[in-house]
């Protein structure tokens, strides 16, 4: 029998857990359906679970459809248990992604989504919820293609084959040829990601569920394993007898009780299998590839290690941003309160428990103020102890602007070691990455292989806070050691000063985390929801209006945002929905003001020293940082008199930290300073009655397009143009082309020079059958196309397409109609997809013509040869 690891995800209160009811119901392992609001669903096994109303922390479920067997992980939904659910992805052979039908792709939907391709983990989409009045099944399916994939196909459509072959040119070729495509190439598809099944139904009436499970079945497609022993830990938990539980799925061999496991490191027995379906379980005696299981016996395991010839996970993407004072009550021990919270921390890595020595207090780092009323009331059924919370402050991080060379020497008597580390700025979300780029003849390997294991064991802090570092790739260029002197501690010590006199070097930047929004609020509401945005600093468009409602996506900082929906309430009377995902850490708002606040002295952290020790005349002596260089030993890797010019990543990553007028446009185009999104309003009222007499006959229609600014708001022009802005340009003109033969209206491409030295005079072009316009210096795109606009709004109908908010009001002035990138984008991509479906259907009534014609044919000589005989 197949076996298959499925997880299913959501955003909170999407339906995931009624539809995991529903799922059980129907495969026959649960006899009647358990509901949330009735504290009897299956997997909702904790207390807290019941009581909340909410998944808090992930479970499995067994089960059987259509000859697979399923292990079903259910995870958490709301904001503040996603790690919970991140740490499950790593286990997975497919996901089910479920979308609520009154609501669509919410914000916490589009950071799971971004998850699912970083863990390169196939998706089956359910959009739950299908009973309810304003879910419409089109308009629901054109979102999902818009925020998430253009990818998203409908299985339950009767031309389902054809939306598959649109997904990729490997699927159209066989379509093509076959005039089908087969159950093994439609798995193979979508265990690649080039293709995301979509279903619709009703997990509460059981609606649309059993096709589901039915298409899930047959075109899921099983993961391969090797023959040696592997197993990836995702969870470690306790029973309610205190035993030590380790989740983990076998990807490799056969796992049997009394067997060692090891991690290189580590070697324990396990004493028990179990397989845990809701709250209880079954032991076995042995477990083969493919399946989850706990394990008792193993006392050193952690979530995201690998166990035998697994190599482990990835390090997790979201981590806390708020951290918190525990407030013990009178009388309690603190630090015998820190032993046992340790336990906590061990179950949930993300969790973190800090004691802070100077203020003899203990901190826990979290994601959200529910998650602080969950961890509460653990400790009070764990421990037997009352504790309270502060209000909690945001956790920074840092990272640099440019390329150092970061150098650390290590040489009181008898000691010797110096390190010499290149810092670079990564890519913003990449975390650290560390590397070896040295030669063997200054530095030996296993010295090497030191220094890394060095850089990897230590939380390295920034100089301006005393905060994590964050986004840099630091690689090990060069060395030295002594052949009668040097232990392994001195290479701790030089690599620790390495890391950050480089630091102090450097152009340090300070970064703080970032929510992703979804706001929902009365129509009449709109004008106060921007100008709060605006206050908090934050970035917002109007992403739907539909009646009464309007929906407002952007971001902004979790430190000004993060109470917001206590105001949302307010003001909208109980209307309002506000919800929030971690979007990542960006350049602080106002770093100045907290770095004042910290009031962080780099050169009196003593556990983190930014100079080197030498030694001269048989005594130690401190160096201070910024004199370091003079007393190395090592050549230096980056000679100061040459100036080094930082790789694409670093220019990249420098342009993110940068102020506004150099983040937006780089190259040849213009300062428009932070822009906040405005998206038209569709559907403008028309008059009543017309007369025919009186019909005007059709104008010639415009699209000008703000070429910058559309290149900045599609994803994959932004990428490109990080590298090549010529490419990006041309890639979204070969874009425009296409659409203007589908259209036939005309284009005007308008792309700025603002600042642009020795352009006296405008440039323009015809690009095949599109026009572009490169403006003089000093004028911008949106000069351009309001005097276009203006000029001519008598004589054509005009479209502008831009998401700059000014230009956007402008232009409603003016009487132009509107299309936000966004929309740009869509439109192409349909009309694109409108074509091809023709194409599609020509080459069948093509293929239908010739087999007639063929039919015709052989009758023909069938009857001749009748006549001869």
């Amino acid at each position: 029998m197949r076996r298959v690891v499925v997880g299913i995800l959501a955003h909170v209160d999407a339906g995931k857990t009624t539809l995991s009811e529903s799922m059980l119901y129907l495969s026959g392992k649960i006899q009647r359906l358990g509901r949330v609001d009735k504290k009897d669903a299956y997997l909702d096994t904790h207390d807290l679970e019941r009581a909340r109303g909410i998944t808090i922390f992930s479970k499995q479920a067994f089960f059987e459809f259509d000859g697979t067997e399923f292990t079903l992980l259910d995870t958490p939904g709301h904001v503040d248990f996603s790690t919970e659910m991140e740490r499950t992805l790593q286990v997975l052979d497919c996901a089910i992604l479920v979308i609520s039908g009154a609501d669509g792709v919410q914000g916490h939907t589009a950071t799971i989504w971004r998850l699912l391709s970083l863990y390169k983990v196939p998706v089956f989409l359910f959009v739950n919820k299908m009973d309810q009045p304003q879910a419409d099944r089109q308009a629901l399916l054109a979102d999902l293609r818009s925020d998430l994939d253009h990818r998203c196909t409908d299985f339950g459509s009767p031309d389902f084959l054809e939306q598959v072959a649109l997904c990729d040119e490997g699927l159209m070729d066989e379509y093509l040829e076959e005039d089908t495509i087969s159950h093994q190439t439609i798995q193979r598809a979508i265990a690649k990601r080039q293709v995301f099944p979509v279903y619709f139904g009703s997990a509460l009436r059981v609606e649309g569920v059993e096709e589901f499970l039915e298409g899930l079945a047959q075109f899921v497609q099983p993961s391969a394993y090797p023959q040696r022993f592997g197993a990836r830990v995702f969870k470690v938990s306790r029973d309610e007898q205190g035993s030590r539980l380790t989740h983990l799925k076998i990807t490799g061999g056969t796992l049997r009780v009394r067997d060692a496991v090891s991690n290189g490191e580590w070697e324990e027995k396990v004493n028990q299998i179990r397989l845990y379906s809701g709250e209880k379980y079954e032991v076995v005696q042995e477990i083969g590839a493919g399946a989850v299981c706990a394990v008792v016996g193993l006392s050193r395991t952690k979530p995201g290690e690998g166990l035998g010839v697994d190599m482990g996970a990835r390090p997790p993407v979201l981590e806390p941003v708020l951290s918190y004072r525990i407030i013990l009550p009178a009388g309690c021990d603190a630090r015998t309160m820190l032993a046992k919270l340790s336990e906590l921390e061990e179950e949930d890595p993300e969790l973190r428990i800090v004691w802070d020595e100077q203020l003899q207090e203990i901190q826990a780092q979290l994601m959200g103020d529910v998650q602080t009323e969950v961890l509460q009331s653990l400790i009070e059924q764990r421990f037997d102890v009352q504790v309270q919370f502060d209000e909690g402050r945001i956790l920074y991080k840092e990272t640099i602007a440019n390329v150092v060379e970061g150098v650390g020497h290590f040489e009181p008597l008898r000691h010797y070691a110096e390190v010499h580390l290149l810092l670079e700025p990564g890519e913003r979300g990449s975390g650290l990455e560390f590397a070896l780029d040295c030669s063997e003849d200054l530095l030996a390997k296993n010295w090497q292989r030191l220094i890394l294991t060095h850089l990897q064991e230590k939380t390295h802090v920034g100089v301006l806070t005393g905060s994590p570092i964050t986004d840099l790739k630091i690689t090990v260029a060069a060395g030295r050691a002594h052949k009668s002197h040097t232990e392994g501690g001195d290479f701790r010590e030089a690599t620790y000063r390495a890391v950050r006199q480089g630091l102090k070097e450097a152009q340090s930047v300070l970064l703080e985390p970032y929510y992703s929004f979804r706001l929902e609020i009365p129509e009449k509401q709109v004008g106060r929801a921007m100008s709060d945005i605006e206050k908090m600093q934050g970035v917002w468009e109007i992403a739907s209006s539909q009646g009464q409602m309007a929906v407002l996506v952007g971001s902004a900082p979790v430190v000004n945002m993060r109470n917001y929906h206590k105001e949302v309430a307010a003001y909208t009377r109980g209307l309002g929905r506000l919800s929030l995902s971690l979007e990542g850490y960006r350049p602080c708002h106002n770093a100045q003001e907290v770095i004042a606040s910290f009031n962080y002295d780099s050169e009196r952290d003593v556990e983190n020293p930014t100079g080197s020790i030498f030694c001269a005349g048989g005594t130690g002596f401190y160096v201070p940082w910024d004199e370091v260089k003079r007393y190395m030993h090592v050549e230096p890797v980056l000679p100061p008199e040459k100036p080094v010019a930082p790789p694409r990543a670093a220019v990249r990553a420098a342009r993110d930290i940068a102020d506004d007028e150099d983040l937006r446009y780089w190259d040849t185009t213009a300062n428009r300073g932070r822009k906040v999104k405005w998206k038209r309003r569709t559907g403008v009222k028309q008059q009543e009655q017309t007369s025919l007499v009186s019909l005007p006959e059709p104008r010639e229609e415009y699209l000008l397009v703000d070429g910058y600014n559309v290149i900045h708001a599609w994803p994959e022009l932004q990428d490109l143009a990080q590298g090549n802005m010529d490419a990006a340009r041309m890639r979204l003109l070969d874009a425009l082309s296409s659409y203007q033969g589908i259209k036939k209206n005309r284009i005007i491409v308008v792309f700025d020079a603002y600042r642009v030295q020795n352009r006296a005079m405008e440039e323009s072009h015809d690009y095949h059958n599109i026009h572009v316009v490169f403006t003089k210096e000093a004028q911008t795109a949106d000069e351009y196309i309001e005097k276009f606009a203006h000029d001519h709004k008598k004589k054509y109908d005009i479209v502008v397409a831009t998401s700059d908010a000014l230009q956007q009001v402008i232009i409603r002035s003016a009487g132009c109609a509107l299309l936000s990138a966004r929309e740009l984008r869509e439109e192409i991509e349909a009309a694109k997809e409108q074509v091809m479906r023709t194409y599609l259907r020509l080459q069948r009534i093509r293929r239908s013509s010739l087999q007639d014609s063929l039919a015709t044919d052989i009758k023909k000589r069938l009857e001749d040869l009748r006549r001869d005989r």
